[in-house]
């Protein structure tokens, strides 16, 4: 499956310029503004999706930390993007590695392979069976349906309990792989980073779930594909961040919902405007005045605050340490 551009510069065009650009090696689209010359170890990388991209954001974390340290840093956000990404684009490690310090956000693992769905690393999924390509949020609500059927003859309250509390062994079974998939694809993008590392909790969902052996009952619900997935990023469970804390020099967390909802204004007018997110992903049309998604202007800003003292606390060891001083790093 190809990368595909996502739409956002033209869906968003009223709101914000992102000025988007070109990187030479990959060809992919970042956000800009494009990066002046960098010199080898003095500047930083963000790695993400769309939270890191900053949707709907005039200066996204990467562009606050960039003031607050005095030193360039590169946007490599990319919408849908999950790890599995940035492993399948080597390309990009010449430029992550030459950084002083790499932020690489937690991202979600709705956008992972399984033995259902393809995704290339992006949340655009292919449908092994048929070759349809589709939203993780389609494909997922789909897989739900073929196996709702078998429940009918139950009574309502224990087929409530069983969608809730069980759900079908054939979805366990893909949200088994996926998961066990995208704690892999960690492992081998933090193998494949030498430059020291943040790994980024940025999320709206609450601090207690990092300090609960399980992942809370309501994380397992399977009668809906929303309820399943939870808040971003989607599937992701306190054990999953767990395996992947020990590969980083340094972990941040930023539970935030400040400014969310956020009114959509044009840049133009200062008034209040709709966008139309089929500009986007036709599959996802929808027109709304508001994002209630995307992490606001004011979560933006909670999360460099965050990140700048322990960002800053790496770039002034990068000078003194090696590829091998992770010692978290997988043998």
């Amino acid at each position: 499956m190809a990368d595909h551009l996502s739409g956002y510069q033209a869906r968003d065009w009223d709101v914000v310029d992102y000025e988007m650009y070109q990187h030479g090696g990959s060809q992919l689209w970042f956000r800009g503004p494009r990066p002046r010359a960098l010199e080898r170890g003095r500047y930083v990388v963000c790695l993400g999706a769309a939270q890191t991209f900053g949707c709907f954001v005039a200066q996204p974390y990467p562009q606050l930390l960039e003031a607050e340290l005095g030193m360039p840093v590169v946007n490599l956000g990319y919408g849908g993007a999950g790890p599995r990404f940035y492993v399948r684009h080597p390309e990009l490690l010449p430029l992550i590695n030459g950084a002083a310090a790499v932020v690489v956000q937690v991202m979600s693992a709705r956008s992972e392979d399984n033995s259902r769905f393809a995704s290339g690393g992006l949340e655009l999924l292919t449908d092994r069976a048929t070759g349809e390509q589709v939203s993780a949020a389609h494909a997922y609500a789909g897989l739900l349906a073929e196996h709702d059927d078998r429940l009918r003859r139950l009574p309502g309250p224990l087929r409530k309990a069983w969608r809730v509390l069980k759900g079908p062994h054939e979805v366990v079974k893909v949200l088994d792989e996926t998961r066990t998939a995208w704690v892999d694809s960690y492992g081998e993008l933090m193998s494949a980073i030498t430059a020291p590392t943040v790994v980024l909790w940025f999320s709206k969902r609450r601090t207690w779930l990092h300090r609960t052996p399980r992942a809370a009952w309501w994380w397992q619900r399977y009668d809906d594909v929303n309820a399943m997935f939870g808040d971003y990023p989607q599937l992701v469970t306190p054990s999953m961040v767990r395996a992947v804390r020990p590969w980083a020099d340094a972990y941040v967390r930023c539970v935030t919902d400040r400014g969310s909802p956020q009114p959509l204004v044009s840049r133009f007018t200062g008034e209040r405007i709709s966008v139309d997110y089929g500009r986007d992903r036709p599959d996802l049309a929808e027109v709304r005045t508001d994002n209630p998604y995307y992490p606001s202007p004011q979560m933006h800003e909670d999360v460099c605050a965050a990140l700048v003292e322990p960002v800053r606390a790496l770039v002034k060891r990068s000078t003194a340490t090696t590829p091998e001083r992770r010692s978290g790093a997988r043998a």
